[in-house]
């Protein structure tokens, strides 16, 4: 498979479009039309992971955490910010990061999470913002006998998806006008006269990031001199996507029973618990990783129970004065649990790629 098409999968399991404004995700490194046999999921690229994917001849890594964060100002071998980011480059290697867009999306992390928890009915804790750019609508104006090929172009390019569908588009017929000036090739008419041509309207739907490549693959495969094209912004509705979940569980639960659970689920001796460490759960939430403020609206939504990676000492101290019974078992230990499931996922509808899970990946603690 060409890696265009597999980040296109990639997409519509965490759309980009989902992730936090201060956030890195998508294609980080790799070369769109790049054949693409393996793939290695991992939640940190490390130097052990690196290594792991050379000695598998692996093509793309599928990272949770961005590696390249911070804006680089040079890729040197072995100096900067991002080492290994110069021989994933020499080794031919790809790099695709999912972070906050799989923590919003829905059937992402904290999805997993809230139903190992056994929360029925999850909502939302923190619902995204409407917001603008992140996706946008191309409407082309084109004779009949372009229709279909541009269609395929701009599909190619990567417009057209929403969620498990493809090459998604309307089309409707109608009547365009314009007079070319004597220097003009009109395909349709002659140059200086006032044409009335039959043309078809299309429109599609694509990440804005892939605005450009899907504008240059439709004017190449327009067979119009001049191509009348509009380009909209398009405002995502709040709705069942963001970061965190809770709800109620179908009946109460003593928390040692809950907690025994998570430590099983999560393979985890070592947890930390802040608040009361006993009692009956009705009401639970749960934000993979470091979730900032959020246990804010934990306590607003009357959770009895929160389970997180890692919080800040006050932070900690606000949910302990709100005695909400909290569980932090370390940042990348409630994220690493997402990776058989995306690994399924790929084999399910990639049979054709090797899917593997990294065994060099692990959580930079070791509890004593």
């Amino acid at each position: 498979m060409r890696l265009n098409e597999i980040t296109d999968v990639l997409e519509a399991i965490a759309p980009t479009a989902l992730a936090e404004d201060w956030d890195n995700v998508g294609l980080l490194v790799g070369d769109y039309e790049k054949s693409i046999k393996r793939i290695m999921f991992t939640i940190d690229l490390t130097r052990g992971v690196f290594e792991e994917a050379k000695n598998k001849k692996i093509d793309l890594i599928v990272a949770y955490h961005p590696p390249i964060w911070e804006p680089l100002k040079k890729v040197v071998a072995g100096h900067g910010a991002s080492p290994l980011l110069y021989e994933l480059i020499r080794s031919n290697m790809a790099i695709y990061a999912l972070h906050t867009a799989l923590d919003s999306a829905r059937g992402g992390v904290n999805d997993v999470l809230a139903e190992m928890v056994g929360i029925s009915d999850a909502q939302v804790l923190a619902p995204l913002k409407s917001q603008t750019s992140k996706t946008c609508k191309l409407v082309v104006f084109l004779p009949e006998n372009d229709l279909e090929e541009v269609s395929e172009a701009i599909f190619a390019a990567g417009a057209g998806r929403i969620g498990e569908y493809g090459k998604c588009s309307f089309r409707y017929q109608g009547t365009g006008t314009f007079q070319g000036s004597d220097a003009t090739s009109p395909a349709v008419g002659r140059a200086g006269r006032f044409e009335q041509a039959d043309e078809f309207r299309l429109e599609t739907i694509m990440p804005a990031k892939k605005l450009a490549p899907v504008v240059k693959a439709m004017i190449k495969a327009h067979s119009y001199e001049e191509v009348a094209y509009d380009i909209y912004p398009l405002m995502d509705v709040p709705g069942d996507t963001g970061l965190g979940r809770y709800g109620d569980l179908p009946k109460p639960i003593n928390f040692d029973i809950l907690l025994d659970t998570v430590k099983k689920k999560l393979k985890v001796e070592t947890v930390g618990v802040i608040g009361p460490a006993r009692g009956r759960i009705k009401r639970a939430a749960v934000c993979a990783g470091a979730c900032g403020t959020l246990f804010r609206e934990v306590i607003k939504q009357g959770c009895d129970f929160y389970l997180t990676g890692e919080l800040k000492h006050h932070h900690a101290l606000e949910l302990q004065e709100a005695k909400i019974t909290t569980v932090c078992a370390g940042h990348s230990i409630t994220e690493r649990i997402i990776l058989p499931k995306l690994a399924q996922r790929l084999r399910r509808e990639c049979k054709e790629l090797k899917v593997s899970i990294s065994r060099q990946d692990r959580d930079p603690f070791t509890w004593i």
